[in-house]
C-alpha cells in the first residue's frame, strides 16, 4: 500500500514538473484502491462522463475510453484537467486548491485509475514545437473547426480549444495527434485525408498562438453564506415563476425577482470551485455530489421556492432538483438558460473571491 501511495504522490510532483508520460508506469493498485477510485469516479465524474466512461452523458463531456486521448493524455493532461479543469466550460477544478472535494492524491488515484481500466499503450510524442502558418491555419480552422469547437474555441459540441489551461498542457504534438488521427470514441474524426501535413502544422500553430502564459492560480478561498443568509430577502414576497415543463424557469423571470426582491432561494449545483470562481449574487454553494440525503440540508421545507442552476445548462441542478423533490420539497426549479448562457446575456454575476475571507 505505502509503495502504491509513494507512486501516486510522484505522480502529483511529476505532473507539476511536466514530465513526460513515457516516463511514467501506472502503479499496480489494490482492490480496495480500485473501489475507492470507481466510487470518486461515480461520484464526481459520471454525471456528465457517463456510468461507464462512454462519454457524452451531460455537456458534450468526451469519453474516457478514447485510447487515443488516454494514450497521449495520461498522465500529464487528465491529471492536470480533474485537478485545474477547463475554463469557460463545465468542466470545474476538482482540486481543494481550486475549492473542490478532491486531494492531490485523489486526483493522482483516480488518475492511475484511469489507466488501469481502460489500459492503453502510452505514446511517447516527440517534444519539439510545431511550425506552420498561423495566417493559414486560422482560415482552415473556421472552414474546419469552427463548427464544432466554435469560431473562437470556445467549445460548442465540441470541448473549448481556446481555454487557456488547455493550451499551457497540451503540447504541440499533443494537439497535432488528435487532428492527425482523431479521437476513437468521440465525434472528432481524423484529419490525415482532410488536411495536408502542413496544413495541420498551420492549424497547430494557430491554436498556440491562442496562448496567454496561462499558469495555476489558486483562488482565496471563501466561506458560503451561513444557513441563515440562505433565503434571500426573507421578508420579501413569494415569487411568481413561469415553468416549463413544470421545471425550467427562464432566466428573466429570475432576475426580475432578484430585482424586485423577492424570497426564494437560489442554488448552484456546480462542484464547489465554480462557485468560488463566480456565481448569481446570493447563491448557496450545493454541489451535485453532495449526498442525495444532504440534498436538503439547513434548506426551509415550508414552500419557499428553491431555483438551482448549473452550466450543462440543466444535468448537475436537475440532479439536485429531483433529490429535493423525492424528499418532499414543493417549489423546486432549474433556471434554463445555466449559467454560461446567464454571463453571456449580461446578467450579474459575482465572484466568491471578492468576498472577505479568512479561508
Amino acid at each position: 500500500m505505502k509503495q502504491v501511495w509513494s507512486c501516486i504522490f510522484l505522480l502529483a510532483a511529476m505532473v507539476a514538473g511536466g514530465a513526460s508520460q513515457a516516463a511514467w508506469e501506472p502503479p499496480e493498485l489494490s482492490k480496495e484502491d480500485m473501489q475507492r477510485a470507481e466510487d470518486m469516479y461515480q461520484t464526481y465524474c459520471s454525471l456528465c462522463h457517463g456510468k461507464d466512461r462512454e462519454g457524452y452523458a451531460a455537456d458534450h463531456a468526451p469519453s474516457l475510453r478514447s485510447k487515443s486521448l488516454l494514450s497521449t493524455g495520461l498522465p500529464n493532461f487528465v491529471y492536470m484537467t480533474i485537478g485545474w479543469g477547463r475554463a469557460n466550460t463545465a468542466m470545474e477544478g476538482y482540486s481543494k486548491e481550486m475549492g473542490g472535494p478532491l486531494s492531490r492524491e485523489d486526483i493522482g488515484l483516480l488518475t492511475v485509475w484511469l489507466a488501469t481500466v481502460e489500459p492503453v499503450e502510452f505514446i511517447e510524442l516527440q517534444t519539439d514545437s510545431v511550425v506552420g502558418d498561423a495566417e493559414q491555419g486560422a482560415a482552415l480552422y473556421a472552414e474546419n473547426c469552427a463548427e464544432c469547437h466554435g469560431e473562437t474555441g470556445q467549445g460548442v459540441t465540441a470541448p473549448s480549444l481556446g481555454d487557456q489551461a488547455l493550451l499551457a498542457h497540451a503540447s504541440d504534438q499533443f494537439l497535432r495527434y488528435a487532428v492527425v488521427n482523431g479521437r476513437d470514441g468521440t465525434p472528432m474524426k481524423s484529419f490525415s485525408d482532410v488536411l495536408s501535413d502542413e496544413q495541420i502544422d498551420s492549424v497547430v500553430a494557430y491554436l498556440r498562438s491562442q496562448s496567454s502564459g496561462w499558469s495555476p492560480n489558486p483562488p482565496k478561498l471563501v466561506s458560503p453564506p451561513s444557513p441563515e443568509e440562505y433565503v434571500l430577502n426573507p421578508d420579501g414576497e413569494t415569487p411568481t415563476f413561469t415553468l416549463r415543463e413544470d421545471r425550467y424557469v427562464p432566466a428573466a423571470e429570475v432576475v426580475a425577482a432578484l430585482e424586485q426582491k423577492k424570497r426564494f432561494i437560489l442554488l448552484d449545483t456546480r462542484p464547489a470551485s465554480a462557485w468560488q470562481r463566480s456565481h448569481i449574487p446570493g447563491a448557496v454553494p450545493m454541489p451535485y455530489y453532495r449526498e442525495k440525503e444532504r440534498a436538503g440540508e439547513n434548506l426551509p421545507n415550508d414552500g419557499t421556492w428553491i431555483v438551482a442552476y448549473c452550466a450543462c445548462p440543466h444535468a448537475a441542478s436537475d440532479f439536485v432538483i429531483n433529490n429535493l423533490r423525492e424528499l418532499g420539497y414543493q417549489n423546486t426549479a432549474v433556471i434554463d438558460e445555466g449559467i454560461l448562457r446567464w454571463t453571456s446575456m449580461g446578467l450579474p454575476v459575482t465572484t466568491g473571491t471578492a468576498l472577505e475571507s479568512d479561508h
